[in-house]
């Protein structure tokens, strides 16, 4: 367990736990504010985070910044943003089991050392490998649960409203009670 987030993102830098490393071009290791009380989880980079090295950086990205900024959050100032896994998995296919694996160890470590209030987690991998393996994300997408002393909440991935954009109103609705309930919580 590294006890500063910079010794833990050198850590990840060079890293070697996994088949990702050999296709990378960048860890991508997390964006924003580590005091934050809010934590976004995603399932792993893409093409633009890889090449950039940082997460949420392409058109989802774009897109998840305006939702955000709908309802007063932000990356730079209260939350903080970052992947189950650090490298992309190629042609942005699901990370496996084993790449999930290799890379856990860091994303634990980035909860401990932000100790959010809330965890949200963007899509279908994340919510299935930190709520509940059986999480239907357009089911259960917006409700909040207690698991390991966090508030949890799953909902869409940016990449997925982007696809189905019939979908945006209720990503917007999740990010509305998000801020309703740390409203309360101030």
């Amino acid at each position: 367990m590294y006890e500063t987030m910079e010794a833990l993102r050198q850590a990840a830098l060079g890293c070697q736990g996994c088949k990702l490393c050999q296709t990378r071009h960048n860890v991508v290791f997390g964006a924003g504010n580590p005091q934050s009380q809010v934590m976004f989880i995603g399932e792993g980079p893409g093409e633009n985070e890889d090449l950039q090295g940082e997460p949420f950086v392409g058109r989802a990205g774009q897109l998840l910044d305006k939702m955000l900024a709908h309802v007063g959050l932000s990356r730079q100032e209260n939350l903080y943003i970052t992947n189950m896994v650090k490298c992309r998995p190629p042609q942005n296919r699901d990370p496996e089991k084993e790449e999930v694996a290799a890379c856990i160890g860091f994303l634990r470590n980035q909860v401990h050392l932000i100790r959010p209030k809330v965890i949200v987690c963007l899509g279908r991998v994340a919510a299935c490998a930190l709520i509940d393996p059986a999480f239907k994300v357009t089911r259960q997408h917006g409700i909040f649960y207690e698991k390991n002393g966090f508030l949890m909440m799953g909902t869409f991935h940016p990449a997925a409203l982007l696809r189905n954009p019939r979908q945006k109103p209720e990503g917007l609705e999740d990010l509305i009670a998000l801020r309703q309930l740390l409203d309360r919580q101030d």
